[in-house]
């Protein structure tokens, strides 16, 4: 029996990919166009399910590496480990899916198409989902998603290790309540400068092979039958070479929710020819009506399907297992321990020391009794986060410090609930405990059921957002009356967002922030609190000092959100983090290109113990004739310094990253000067207030008006 040439792999797979379509009928074609696509048996072509989930490890499907949540990698503000853990990640997807293959299981969370990262900006820290992001800066975005993406689909010239998904496209960042129904309204400008960078990012330099619409409207548009977004963007534009996918039943809400269909059929037929190509749901079912209808032709149903039969080819699905370069991948990966080591090193990098009075942290060692308090302590939720895996051991706060307490008494006393009426016989009970103490940790926040997906978190008192962003009472009254008590204070903060706590803090000793730090984020948290690690996470979002400093959350414009447009006075702000050692910056050195800015700088360890600095580099446009961010990230690059030991860093940012943004969204150069400032910290007063490692500044000056 001849073999058919789509299961050829010595041919192009464009040209296996159009022998395959041509030998279909229509009615075949229409059952691939959704995300469970059957089998056809007589083409020899298997089923498959689309949708599977990696955000932070292999999700949903069975034991897997479940590393710190997306916004605690974040933190870690470091690509090249976001790539080795994206790495890791594929290496247990791969392994996986040649299992589940083996014994023919074909069904959901088994394939090799990842809809991940979530590249949307936490432009509010209500939004529930914003934990799934990278944060609120475009730069740390696209940096960090371009990383992911890479580590991801792998290296190999031809075929894909797994395929990414860049989500959601675009302009979605909730409320969670009206995300089937919402038009978010932004000018060209607001676009260009915030929403669609790290898609551009993501789509040019990494070749993220798929990208997902969202619910939402953009400007009257529905983003998964979109023109404007989908085809003159994103395929025009930017040069997309690879599928569309919508978000799931997103189709049934363009003529349920948006009202710009009459129908199932009107619908689906908009959205492929608008550029989307596979359906999360069953609604492109309906094709075979449309195109009775003549709403579609077999033409457009062919373009998208060629693009979805592509990725399939490329990540091996037709082909038998020696075939293909990634599929030597064995099962004992899953969990490794070189993937248990790398998932520590993600959570110790991850966390954030916000304060640390007069050297509360780290806690010395020697005898001594220590008091873990809170409702996070035991919360094994709050290491997992939302899109998780199950790992096969977890180690919680409560059990981390007892694992590095040496010669130390552990007692532990919950105090409260997460939120809720305060129990005043748990209070009581804390409090005689705390004050039989010698040092007092506080682990303090949220957890998954109070903010995520609409649906998924029950806790949550906005359909998966948060009302406001401050602690629960509860916790803000149980932490005031342990500072009260005199002790040393260590606060904790473990949740997914931006937490505004309470009065008391400038009393406490120390503060860290943890954002659902994965299965060892307990050992982590220990690790630091104890010295065992030096912490060098930075804040990737800003953490407001209440909810009145926000904007309306359902108004998508940038004036007054995030720090590159808020001019209140944060309670700490993006970009911020402290060591146990000290650094300095000198000598900074900025050299011009046709292809952008480069900065050197001298930095050195300061201070007693060995750590990593981040080192960040802003700009701020002195005299231009837009309005502008007032401040941007445009590189980072972190470095590891014994004490007195000093390095030249080195530093770049691509010309785009120098453009200003026009009203119509175009984006130029113009003769103007930039200040440059080079620091492990944003180049403002609060910043130094707060005790952030020094920074340095220079000058950029761009002569001549050019085109961008």
């Amino acid at each position: 029996m001849a073999l058919h040439p789509w299961l050829d792999t010595t041919l192009p797979i464009p040209q296996r990919a159009q022998a395959l379509l041509d030998e279909m009928q229509r009615a075949e074609k229409v059952s691939q166009l959704c995300h469970e696509s059957p089998a056809i048996e007589r083409l020899s072509v298997p089923a498959y399910n689309w949708w599977n989930e990696c955000l932070h490890g292999v999700a949903r499907a069975g034991y897997a590496t479940v590393f710190p949540q997306a916004i605690g990698l974040a933190a870690t503000f470091n690509p090249e480990l976001l790539q080795r853990v994206a790495t890791a990640i594929s290496d247990e997807g791969r392994a996986k899916h040649h299992a589940a293959a083996a014994m023919n299981d074909r069904s959901i969370y088994k394939g090799l198409t990842f809809w991940t990262p979530n590249i949307n900006i936490f432009r509010d820290p209500r939004w529930g989902r914003g934990q799934e992001t990278y944060g609120e800066c475009p730069t740390l975005t696209a940096l960090l998603g371009v990383a992911f993406v890479k580590g991801l689909q792998g290296d190999d010239p031809k075929m894909l290790k797994a395929a990414a998904c860049a989500k959601h496209f675009a302009v979605h960042s909730g409320p969670e309540s009206l995300r089937h129904g919402f038009n978010a309204e932004v000018s060209p400008k607001q676009l260009e400068e915030t929403y669609l960078p790290a898609f551009r990012a993501l789509v040019q330099e990494a070749k993220v092979e798929a990208v997902m619409g969202a619910y939402n409207r953009v400007n009257g548009e529905a983003c998964c039958a979109s023109p404007t977004l989908l085809q003159q963007t994103l395929r025009e534009l930017w040069g997309f070479e690879g599928h569309v996918v919508s978000d799931c039943w997103a189709i049934n809400d363009i003529f349920h929710d948006h009202g710009l269909a009459p129908d199932a059929p009107t619908a689906s037929a908009m959205s492929i020819i608008a550029g989307c190509d596979l359906c999360c749901g069953e609604q492109f079912c309906t094709v075979q009506d449309a195109v009775i209808m003549g709403l579609i032709s077999e033409a457009d149903i062919d373009k998208a399907l060629m693009r979805l039969l592509t990725t399939r080819l490329k990540l091996g699905l037709f082909d038998e297992p020696q075939t293909h370069p990634y599929t030597k991948i064995s099962i004992d990966v899953v969990e490794c321990e070189e993937h248990t080591q790398l998932n520590l090193q993600a959570a110790r990098q991850s966390i954030v020391l916000l304060k640390n009075t007069d050297h509360a942290l780290p806690l010395q060692s020697g005898p001594q009794t220590i008091a873990v308090i809170g409702p996070n302590a035991t919360d094994n939720t709050v290491l997992l986060g939302n899109y998780n895996g199950t790992p096969s051991l977890t180690v919680n706060l409560l059990e981390g410090i007892m694992q590095l307490a040496e010669s130390s008494k552990v007692l532990h006393s919950s105090g409260c609930a997460h939120a809720g009426e305060a129990d005043a016989a748990m209070m009581q009970a804390a409090l005689e405990t705390a004050k039989a103490s010698d040092v007092i940790i506080f682990a303090c926040g949220l957890n998954p059921s109070m903010e995520g997906e609409e649906g998924d978190a029950a806790g949550s008192d906005a359909n998966g957002d948060r009302e406001c962003i401050e602690l629960p009472s509860c916790q803000s009254e149980l932490l005031k009356q342990l500072v009260e008590i005199g002790k040393t204070v260590v606060v904790v903060n473990i949740s997914g967002s931006a937490v505004a706590l309470p009065e008391c803090i400038p009393d406490a000793s120390a503060v860290l922030q943890c954002f659902y730090p994965g299965a060892m984020g307990g050992r982590a948290i220990a690790e630091v609190i104890f010295g065992k690690a030096n912490p060098s996470g930075r804040l990737p979002v800003t953490f407001y000092a209440s909810t009145g400093q926000l904007p309306d959350f359902s108004d998508y414009s940038m004036a007054n959100r995030t720090y590159r447009y808020f001019r209140g006075t944060p309670q700490w702000p993006f970009g911020f983090g402290l060591s146990y050692t000290s650094f300095s910056y000198s000598d900074l050195v900025l050299e011009e290109s046709e292809a952008g800015l480069s900065a050197t700088v001298t930095v050195t360890n300061t201070g007693d113990l060995p750590g990593d600095e981040v080192v960040q580099m802003y700009i701020m446009h002195r005299f231009s004739s837009v309005d502008c961010p007032r401040r941007q990230l445009v590189a980072m690059g972190r470095v590891h310094l014994k004490p007195g030991e000093k390095e030249k860093v080195k530093l770049f940012a691509p010309i785009m990253g120098l453009t200003l943004v026009d009203e119509t969204g175009e984006r130029f150069l113009e003769a103007d000067t930039i200040d440059v400032f080079v620091g492990g910290s944003q180049p403002d007063s609060d910043s130094l207030e707060l005790g952030a490692p020094m920074f340095t500044h220079g000058e950029f000056i761009i002569m001549e008006a050019e085109e961008g």
